[in-house]
């Protein structure tokens, strides 16, 4: 009798760094640090430290608020969340702040 992980067909997990709840990999988007800007990596092919955030504004506006990014990539001091912010209303048609 198998447990665990394989008994479940090991699927990778990833926690969110907004919300911090744990889910499939796959359904996460890949964040990374380019000179300074935190930028979505939806194919997950950047090199880099990755952080992973559920495609809504509400969880980046979580992650924000918790200053969740510094820690996720192991940097000091503030990121750009421009580049994401911009990608999560594209793709969601919402603001972070619940506008439309």
């Amino acid at each position: 009798m198998t447990r665990g992980p394989v008994a479940q067909g090991a699927v990778p997990c990833r926690t969110c760094v907004g919300c911090r709840v744990r889910t499939a990999k796959s359904d996460l988007l890949r964040l990374v640090v380019v000179e300074g800007r935190i930028v979505p990596d939806p194919r997950g092919r950047l090199p880099g430290r990755g952080a992973s955030i559920h495609p809504d504004p509400g969880c980046l506006e979580l992650a924000e608020r918790r200053r969740a990014f510094p820690r996720a990539f192991r940097v000091p001091g503030p990121l750009d969340v421009g580049p994401l912010r911009e990608y999560l209303e594209a793709r969601t048609g919402r603001h972070a702040d619940g506008q439309r």
